[in-house]
């Protein structure tokens, strides 16, 4: 028999946002994996640390998820994850694998659930909350509006095309694009509203393009709604 592979969502940052059943996962799972070489490093196994004083105890492994658009160095990352996750599983462990927000969520964990799943390992999802459901209730802020269209878009990539989407648009993953949107959006009439390090330490919002900085964290969720500032 095999073991068992979780996916568990850790929320946004502030460790109250863990569900009780993404508690109740890791206390019952032998191993504790996270995406890093040093997994106790990782934001998100500092994040369940909060709710999980027992973590500790538990054989913790390090997965090693560079963010790069390297294609080989991103394969050569990820078939080792995927081969050691497989030896524990054979060795009848159930794994919690710790993962920021919701795994389901531009997440590098579901490429390993994925190929892990069609390898035939049994596997399963704990949702977590979004970061732009928290960042969003942290500025008290409804997301979407009647008919209005909901579009999540990953600012690491191009965000031009991404302004002429109708509705709301949610920047996430922020980087060097920051300095990008925030010019571009110097030219147009929207309502804009950024929340940075949203539950976590160092929390900031921003309210209007002006108020935007010229620099932001990865951890920067931006706005974006059509209609006159206000």
């Amino acid at each position: 028999m095999a073991g068992k592979l979780y996916g568990v969502g850790v929320g946004p940052g502030d460790w109250e946002y863990l569900t009780l059943k993404a508690v109740r996962i890791i206390e019952e799972c032998d191993v504790i994996a996270a995406p890093g070489k040093i997994p106790e490093q990782t934001t998100a196994y500092q994040i369940a640390q909060g709710a999980c004083p027992f973590l500790s105890e538990k054989e913790v492994v390090g997965i090693d998820s560079p963010m790069t658009k390297d294609k080989k160095v991103w394969k050569i990352s990820h078939d080792l994850g995927v081969k050691r996750l497989a030896e524990l599983l054979e060795e009848n462990k159930k794994i919690a694998f710790l993962t920021l927000g919701d795994p389901t969520i531009y997440s590098t964990y579901m490429y390993l659930h994925q190929d892990l799943k069609e390898m035939g390992y049994e596997t399963e999802i704990i949702s977590g909350v979004p970061s732009f459901c928290a960042a969003a209730a942290a500025v008290q802020m409804s997301i979407g509006e009647r008919k209005e269209e909901i579009h999540i878009i990953p600012a690491s990539y191009d965000v031009r095309e991404a302004l002429k989407l109708k509705g709301m648009k949610i920047f996430m993953k922020m980087g060097s694009q920051f300095s990008v949107l925030k010019e571009l959006l110097k030219k147009r009439k929207q309502q804009v509203t950024a929340v940075e390090r949203c539950t976590m330490e160092g929390e900031k919002h921003y309210y209007g393009t002006e108020e935007l900085p010229d620099a932001a964290s990865y951890y920067t969720l931006v706005f974006v709604r059509e209609g006159e500032e206000v």
